[in-house]
């Protein structure tokens, strides 16, 4: 019979205490110790812990050569761009994001796909710990997932999962989720920062040793951070974020980590009856809005994320303010940007907002942080505070700084060549952007070079 003894863990960084403590030492984070039993040190009990092994032998740099990695398609577009490419063999890849919010369906979807696409010829493993066989066939059976190449497992213990691994030996792997996984050579239970570590660990060896690729699902804490311990997000390859705005049916992929790929795409899809579609063209999102009519506190912009462009509209309504403070409420954009713009614009254009309450809504349900949309921004600002209405032909695309002066950002070219392709009419741009050796190629497209706030706000009188 070991030996145990009673320790204290903290849950968000795996700090280890004899006794517990209010604040972590190493995360500084409060009332995150949890107490748990852990097994003492012995030699005999190291040997036989490990189930899988994953070495090999010392060799030169020189002579280790070197693999270009070959992608996989997931067999969905957007997922694909977000990875960069697909997935790679042995390729390690940490899903996390809230209840509900789609983890567990686009990973059928995705094994779908790749069971009649990249593995048509080789088995995927699907393995829960939180639904039964009868539960995920349903999903299966709504999504038209139903594949003699998809192999079902509802298990917890790993080293099941391990045997059915070895059994089966599938081309991809899929665990739903990694805190429901429990290692039994070790003490605590599932979820714990210890079981987490060795579960995720064990799994790392087994998909490099094979060439499978790896999906782990996880979850994340009330503050929007994974759920366990932070070492987690360094075992791993890739580490996907799968977002959205409350009651919105967009859900959002970004990558936070990706040691094959880029990590500023992001893949957009939808939520419907039938599960996620992925959305193509991204400025579609805001392409259906109602641009028949001026109103006064709308402006669009062109954001890009990642190499696509994507039609972005800022709403903004200046009231006046019945609180000692007046508020400042902005949503999909960057708080603190946002306050900086306001005093550039209330400093430049000459507007009393110190008695005004300002509220500011990315519409969408994006979160977005392209300094491109500094100018719609601030142009929607004042269109509202001065009852300005702005046409909904007229798009405002560059960076306002500090000192309310404009200056051109990155793919201005595609930008505008974007609010063409939408059908924009006007576009009001900083001087530097038509400075370019290389011409603008715009048929119908006029562009109106503003150099700061105070001008933005002369041109935008004398046009109503």
């Amino acid at each position: 019979m070991p030996k145990l003894k009673t320790i204290y863990r903290c849950q968000e960084c795996g700090q280890a205490s004899a006794k517990w403590i209010g604040q972590c030492p190493a995360c500084n984070q409060w009332n995150t110790f949890v107490e748990e039993a852990e097994e003492a040190a012995s030699r005999t009990a190291s040997r036989s812990r490990a189930l899988t092994e994953f070495s090999s032998e010392p060799v030169r740099l020189s002579d280790s050569g070197s693999v270009e990695p070959r992608y996989m398609s997931t067999g969905i577009g957007e997922f694909d761009r977000a990875l960069g490419g697909g997935v790679i063999e042995g390729q390690v890849l940490l899903l996390a994001g809230p209840p509900g919010i789609g983890k567990s369906t686009i990973m059928m979807e995705v094994s779908r796909a790749m069971a009649s696409g990249a593995l048509k010829d080789s088995k995927i493993l699907y393995v829960s710990g939180e639904e039964s066989l009868a539960q995920v066939g349903s999903r299966a059976g709504r999504l038209g997932a139903r594949n003699e190449n998809i192999y079902l497992l509802s298990e917890n213990n790993l080293a099941k999962v391990i045997d059915a691994f070895n059994k089966i030996k599938p081309g991809l792997l899929v665990l739903d989720s990694i805190q429901t996984a429990y290692h039994p050579e070790f003490m605590g239970s599932p979820g714990s920062v210890g079981q987490i570590r060795e579960c995720a660990s064990e799994l790392l060896k087994i998909a490099k040793s094979r060439g499978a690729p790896l999906f782990l699902l996880g979850h994340i804490t009330k503050d929007g951070a994974l759920a366990g311990p932070k070492v987690l997000e360094h075992i791993v390859d890739t580490v996907l974020y799968f977002d959205t705005e409350k009651n919105n049916i967009y859900r959002i992929l970004r990558p936070h980590k990706n040691r094959f790929g880029p990590v500023s795409e992001i893949g957009i899809f939808e939520m419907t009856e039938k599960g996620l579609i992925s959305v193509k063209d991204a400025s579609e999102i805001m392409a259906n809005t109602d641009r028949g009519r001026a109103l006064a506190g709308r402006a669009f912009s062109i954001a890009f994320e990642g190499s696509r462009p994507m039609l972005a509209e800022i709403q903004a309504l200046v009231s006046r303010s019945y609180y000692p403070y007046p508020r400042r409420t902005v949503t999909g954009l960057d708080l603190n940007r946002a306050q900086i713009l306001i005093a550039a614009v209330e400093k430049n254009a000459g507007l009393r907002l110190d008695t005004m309450d300002v509220f500011a809504s990315l519409q969408g349900g994006i979160k977005l942080k392209d300094t491109a949309l500094d100018l719609a921004f601030c142009a929607a600002v004042i269109s509202s505070a001065k009852d300005l209405e702005l046409p909904p032909d007229t798009i405002f695309l560059g960076e306002v700084g500090i000192l309310a002066q404009t200056s051109s950002t990155a793919f201005m070219a595609r930008r505008l060549a974007e609010a063409e392709r939408l059908g924009f009419k006007r576009a009001y741009t900083p001087r530097t952007a038509l400075n370019k050796k290389e011409p603008l190629k715009l048929k119908e497209l006029e562009v109106i070079p503003v150099a700061d706030i105070a001008e933005l706000y002369s041109a935008l009188a004398k046009a109503k």
